[in-house]
Protein backbone atom coordinates (compact mmCIF):
# COMPACT_ATOMS: atom_id res chain seq x y z
CA UNK A 1 0.00 0.00 0.00
CA UNK A 2 1.56 3.29 -0.63
CA UNK A 3 -0.89 5.72 1.41
CA UNK A 4 0.76 5.87 4.42
CA UNK A 5 -0.40 7.81 7.81
CA UNK A 6 2.05 8.91 10.47
CA UNK A 7 1.28 10.59 13.46
CA UNK A 8 3.54 11.23 16.83
CA UNK A 9 4.00 13.44 19.85
CA UNK A 10 7.10 15.19 20.85
CA UNK A 11 8.23 17.91 23.28
CA UNK A 12 10.47 20.71 21.78
CA UNK A 13 10.50 22.36 25.33
CA UNK A 14 9.43 21.46 29.17
CA UNK A 15 5.29 22.24 28.92
CA UNK A 16 4.90 22.34 25.14
CA UNK A 17 4.23 19.31 23.01
CA UNK A 18 3.90 19.59 18.92
CA UNK A 19 1.02 16.84 17.92
CA UNK A 20 2.20 16.09 14.17
CA UNK A 21 0.20 13.78 12.05
CA UNK A 22 0.30 13.66 8.19
CA UNK A 23 -0.73 11.23 5.55
CA UNK A 24 1.61 10.63 2.42
CA UNK A 25 0.94 8.89 -0.73
CA UNK A 26 4.24 7.66 -2.39
CA UNK A 27 6.47 10.62 -1.84
CA UNK A 28 3.58 13.14 -1.68
CA UNK A 29 2.08 14.35 1.27
CA UNK A 30 -1.94 14.55 0.50
CA UNK A 31 -3.11 16.22 4.49
CA UNK A 32 -1.37 17.32 7.12
CA UNK A 33 -2.25 18.91 10.93
CA UNK A 34 0.45 20.06 13.24
CA UNK A 35 0.04 21.80 16.25
CA UNK A 36 1.71 23.16 19.25
CA UNK A 37 -0.27 22.79 22.52
CA UNK A 38 1.01 24.14 26.37
CA UNK A 39 0.01 22.65 29.10
CA UNK A 40 -2.15 25.10 31.17
CA UNK A 41 -4.64 24.57 34.21
CA UNK A 42 -4.21 20.72 34.60
CA UNK A 43 -4.32 19.70 30.38
CA UNK A 44 -3.06 20.30 26.74
CA UNK A 45 -4.31 23.60 24.73
CA UNK A 46 -3.74 24.10 21.23
CA UNK A 47 -1.80 27.86 20.79
CA UNK A 48 -0.92 27.45 16.86
CA UNK A 49 -2.11 24.80 14.63
CA UNK A 50 -1.25 24.13 10.72
CA UNK A 51 -2.98 22.14 8.63
CA UNK A 52 -4.71 21.45 5.37
CA UNK A 53 -8.08 21.52 6.54
CA UNK A 54 -10.46 23.34 3.86
CA UNK A 55 -8.30 22.14 0.92
CA UNK A 56 -5.51 24.29 1.66
CA UNK A 57 -2.27 24.76 4.06
CA UNK A 58 -3.04 27.81 6.38
CA UNK A 59 -2.07 28.32 9.97
CA UNK A 60 -4.71 29.00 12.75
CA UNK A 61 -3.15 31.22 15.46
CA UNK A 62 -5.19 30.29 18.65
CA UNK A 63 -6.16 33.22 21.26
CA UNK A 64 -6.66 31.69 24.96
CA UNK A 65 -10.53 33.30 24.88
CA UNK A 66 -11.17 31.20 22.10
CA UNK A 67 -10.43 33.61 19.05
CA UNK A 68 -8.63 32.08 15.59
CA UNK A 69 -6.65 33.75 13.34
CA UNK A 70 -6.63 31.92 9.88
CA UNK A 71 -3.74 32.58 8.26
CA UNK A 72 -3.44 30.75 4.64
CA UNK A 73 0.45 30.44 4.12
CA UNK A 74 1.98 30.95 0.53
CA UNK A 75 2.90 27.46 -0.34
CA UNK A 76 1.07 25.14 -2.46
CA UNK A 77 3.13 22.48 -1.78
CA UNK A 78 1.82 20.51 0.99
CA UNK A 79 5.52 18.45 1.33
CA UNK A 80 7.02 22.09 1.53
CA UNK A 81 4.19 23.36 3.77
CA UNK A 82 4.36 20.93 6.39
CA UNK A 83 8.20 21.64 6.41
CA UNK A 84 7.75 24.68 6.88
CA UNK A 85 5.04 24.21 9.70
CA UNK A 86 7.62 21.84 11.87
CA UNK A 87 10.68 24.13 11.46
CA UNK A 88 8.05 27.55 12.66
CA UNK A 89 6.34 25.40 15.44
CA UNK A 90 9.86 24.09 16.74
CA UNK A 91 11.70 26.76 16.51
CA UNK A 92 9.34 29.77 17.72
CA UNK A 93 7.39 27.11 20.61
CA UNK A 94 8.64 29.43 23.38
CA UNK A 95 7.30 32.73 21.88
CA UNK A 96 3.79 31.02 20.63
CA UNK A 97 3.64 29.86 24.40
CA UNK A 98 4.17 32.77 25.97
CA UNK A 99 1.84 34.85 23.86
CA UNK A 100 -0.83 32.07 25.18
CA UNK A 101 0.08 32.25 28.66
CA UNK A 102 0.30 36.21 28.81
CA UNK A 103 -3.20 36.36 26.97
CA UNK A 104 -4.59 33.37 29.42
CA UNK A 105 -3.26 35.44 32.86
CA UNK A 106 -4.92 38.72 31.53
CA UNK A 107 -8.37 36.72 31.44
CA UNK A 108 -8.20 35.38 34.70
Amino acid sequence: MEVKEVEFVYEPRSGCQIRHRHIRYKRQITAFSVQLEVWHRGQWQPVVRYDTAHGFAHRDMIHADGRLEKTPLPLTHYNDALTFAETDLRVNASVYAERFLREAESHD
